[in-house]
């Protein structure tokens, strides 16, 4: 297991407005919100014949949920395009998913207040389970119109490489 080098001079913790997600090996463009990275790990419940009325627990299968990537409407086809690799309409018969690629592993970073990388997650084998390509339109509404993709994936682990930056001083 990897250590983490600590920052004793840093008591703050991380913003959440600083962020960048990274597919294909290069950054997605836009991407204004990403949903938590959250997992949960089922409880087994047991007992033997012979024990008292209390039983016992153990952990069983651990899921991923699924996390929900938004942004501004623009002429950016990557979400539309990664969404078409999974069900393309009108595709023909045998075409309307890619069952090669439809697949990615994402990066997301957290930056801290000065832009450094504070922390990166490895997202696995993501694809798109959903995808909307416009929200409800409103003529009386003041607002961005915001796509969104909802990404399933089998699982996601903290990049250990990525340590915790030595922040900047400036000079008076």
């Amino acid at each position: 297991m990897a250590q983490f080098a600590v920052n004793t001079h840093r008591f703050d913790p991380y913003k959440n407005f600083k962020f960048r997600i990274k597919w294909d090996g290069r950054y997605v463009a836009g991407i204004s919100k990403v949903g938590a990275l959250k997992r949960s790990t089922e409880v087994v419940e047991h007992r033997e014949g012979g024990d008292p009325s209390t039983g016992r627990k153990s952990p069983g299968r651990t899921k991923y949920e699924a996390i929900t990537l938004e942004r501004g409407v623009t002429h950016d086809l990557e979400f539309e395009a990664w969404a078409n690799k999974v069900w393309h309409v009108n595709a023909g018969l045998g075409a309307e998913t890619s069952l090669k690629d439809f697949r990615k592993d994402l990066i997301l970073e957290v930056y801290n207040e000065t832009g450094q990388v504070a922390l990166a997650y490895k997202i696995y084998r993501c694809w798109v389970s959903e995808y909307q390509a416009l929200p409800d339109l409103d003529a009386n509404a003041n607002a961005v119109a915001i796509q969104q993709i909802k990404l399933e994936n089998e699982g996601w682990e903290r990049d250990a490489d990525v340590a915790e930056p030595s922040e900047p001083v400036l000079a008076p």
